[in-house]
C-alpha cells in the first residue's frame, strides 16, 4: 500500500495523476447515474485495483507507463510506453492485473459476508466476472498475454470463445475486441515464421508450466466463485 501511494504522490508531483483521475471520475458519474452512486464508485475502485496490478507490474519490470485511463462501459487501461522485449514480460505485466483485481474482490466478498452487504456481495460477483472475463485466451486480453508465454497457439481456443461469448451476450465491446484479435489469432494459425517472432516468444519450459499452472489455477478458481454468487444472488434480493 505504501508503495502505491508513493508511486501515485510522484505522478501527482509531475502532474500525471489529473487525467487519470478526470476520467475515473467521469466513469463514476456515468455509471452512478444508470446503477447509482455506491455501486458505480465500488465498480471503479475495482477496475482501478486491476490496471494497478498491470501499472506495478510493469513498474517493477523496468517498464514506462501512465497510469490508468477509464472510459464508461470500455473499462480501463495502463498505457505501456515502453512494450516488452520478451513474451514472459508481457505475461508477467498481464497477469498481475487478475491477481490484484481478484484480490479486491475477495475483499468485497469477506466484506460482504461479516455485514450482510447485497451491495458489496454485488460488487464482489462483478470483480470475480471481470477478472475471469479478462483471462480470455486471447490478446489483446490479459490472457492473451499470459498465454502467450505458454504458448501463442492457445489463442486459437480463445477465438471460438469470444464467438460464443458475443453469440449468447451480443456487444460492440466484444466485436471491438474480436477486431483487436484478429492479427493475433492470424499469427497464431500461421505459427512463428519470422526470427524475432521465434526469439520474442521463446520461454523456457519451467516458465511456461508456472504461468500455465498460475493461469488455470486462477481461472478455475474465478469459474467457481462466480457460478456460486450467481446462484447466490438472486436470494439475496
Amino acid at each position: 500500500m505504501l508503495k502505491v501511494l508513493a508511486l501515485l504522490f510522484g505522478a501527482l508531483k509531475f502532474g500525471k495523476l489529473l487525467p487519470a483521475a478526470a476520467t475515473m471520475l467521469v466513469s463514476i458519474a456515468v455509471y452512478a447515474a444508470i446503477f447509482g452512486w455506491w455501486y458505480a464508485v465500488g465498480f471503479v475502485a475495482l477496475l482501478l485495483i486491476h490496471e494497478m496490478g498491470h501499472y506495478l507490474a510493469a513498474r517493477r519490470r523496468g517498464l514506462d507507463v501512465g497510469l490508468p485511463t477509464f472510459i464508461p462501459f470500455v473499462g480501463a487501461w495502463i498505457q505501456l510506453k515502453d512494450l516488452p522485449h520478451d513474451a514472459e514480460t508481457e505475461a508477467y505485466v498481464g497477469i498481475a492485473g487478475p491477481l490484484l483485481g481478484t484480490a479486491g474482490a475477495l475483499g468485497c466478498f469477506y466484506l460482504a459476508r461479516s455485514t450482510g452487504s447485497t451491495l458489496l456481495l454485488a460488487l464482489a460477483y462483478t470483480g470475480f466476472f471481470l477478472n475471469l472475463f479478462n483471462l480470455i485466451p486471447l490478446a489483446p486480453f490479459d490472457g492473451g498475454r499470459v498465454t502467450a508465454a505458454i504458448s501463442p497457439r492457445l489463442w486459437l481456443i480463445g477465438a471460438p470463445l469470444l464467438v460464443a461469448l458475443f453469440f449468447y451476450s451480443p456487444s460492440p465491446l466484444l466485436i471491438l475486441m474480436a477486431v483487436l484479435a484478429l492479427p493475433n489469432v492470424m499469427k497464431a494459425w500461421r505459427g512463428l515464421r519470422s526470427p524475432e517472432e521465434q526469439q520474442y516468444y521463446a520461454v523456457r519450459a519451467e516458465t511456461r508450466v508456472s504461468y500455465a499452472a498460475v493461469y488455470l489455477g486462477l481461472a478455475a478458481f474465478l469459474a467457481i466463485m462466480c457460478e456460486q454468487l450467481h446462484a447466490e444472488l438472486p436470494r439475496t434480493h
